[in-house]
């Protein structure tokens, strides 16, 4: 059995911050169990442009709101707690934090723990390994 908290998952390699958002990755691949679970925060007043063309990934709002746009069809979702919404065709979006969004997330395949979006918003298939 692995446990591991929140906090102390934050107060390690675990944490990676980017401009827009910050990810605490507490289930990664070298756990061996298909899928990887992310609490991540995204921050007031951003944009992040997001492709996932290697992952598939469910997101669950826990707390603040914001909107997705996916750009394939302009379609704009509203996104607020108890949301779920789930990226099942690779769909590319932008997601808009009008508040301090903390969303529960969850990749397959799982990552490494190292991963932040390239020019093209990807994470890549297999970036460096988090150690267990």
């Amino acid at each position: 059995m692995i446990v591991r908290t929140l906090q102390e998952c934050e107060n390690s390699e675990r944490r990676v911050v980017s401009e827009n958002w910050e990810s605490t990755r507490m289930q990664l691949k070298n756990d061996n169990c298909g899928y990887s679970f992310h609490i991540t925060t995204i921050y007031a007043g951003t944009e992040t442009h997001i492709w996932y063309q290697n992952h598939f990934e469910s997101v669950y709002c826990i707390s603040g709101e914001g909107e997705i746009e996916t750009l394939a069809d302009g379609k704009i979702y509203q996104i607020r707690p108890g949301t779920l919404y789930i990226l099942d065709k690779h769909d590319e979006h932008l997601l808009r934090a009008s508040s301090e969004l903390k969303l529960a997330c969850v990749f397959n395949p799982p990552l490494s723990g190292k991963e932040v979006h390239d020019e093209n918003g990807v994470y890549p298939i297999d970036a460096d390994p988090i150690e267990a």
